[in-house]
């Protein structure tokens, strides 16, 4: 095939993939996991049953590749939200906070909720997630900003598990955040800790 008939196609199924996963995101936004059908998908996007079946086989398809670019995007905020702080600590907090706001759950379905990350491309992710945790502890451990007598990868798995299951609402998210932070920076500020 010429070039650019293989581009032009290529474009035009990065395209319907895009409308499909928008469509997808809308649903999902306004509905929770539940309220998303192949039908509303298709609707959403202008796109026809036919051709949406063609994209995705089935809308557990949809959904895991609307949670993959879920993923991505969040992976490039929280990474903008540490480029944007100047100390190692307040990058670390930064990426925290972004963390925290971008927590809440779905609503609806518990076991697709559980199956979207569960997922290969989820736990890549969460992988990538704590490796950057872990660099900016220790950036941080270094700086002298937090605490040393705890390996970083330690750290990371501690405030992932600190933010994990947040409640409701901005402020609660914040106060977590606040008390992870306290917990990582008490012995880099002279505080006590039990042995």
């Amino acid at each position: 095939m010429p070039k650019l008939w293989t581009e032009t196609i290529e474009d035009h199924h990065r395209a319907v993939e895009g409308a499909v996963l928008d469509a997808a995101a809308a649903l999902v936004a306004e509905h929770g996991l539940t309220g998303v059908t192949m039908s509303a998908v298709a609707a959403r996007s202008g796109i026809g049953r036919a051709t949406l079946y063609k994209y995705f086989p089935d809308l557990d398809a949809v959904l895991s590749a609307w949670h993959r670019r879920q993923l991505d995007r969040h992976l490039l905020h929280l990474t903008a939200a540490a480029q944007a702080a100047a100390s190692p600590l307040a990058r670390l907090r930064a990426v925290l906070v972004a963390y925290a706001e971008l927590r809440p759950g779905h609503d609806g379905d518990a076991d697709t909720a559980a199956m979207l990350h569960r997922s290969a491309h989820a736990a890549s992710a969460h992988q990538h997630l704590a490796g950057f945790l872990r660099e900016l502890i220790a950036g941080a451990a270094a700086a002298g900003e937090i605490r040393t007598d705890v390996p970083p990868a330690d750290l990371a798995a501690f405030c992932l598990a600190g933010l994990d299951r947040l409640p409701a609402g901005k402020p609660a998210g914040l106060r977590r955040v606040d008390l992870v932070l306290d917990a990582l920076t008490a012995k880099a500020k002279g505080g006590s800790r039990r042995p």
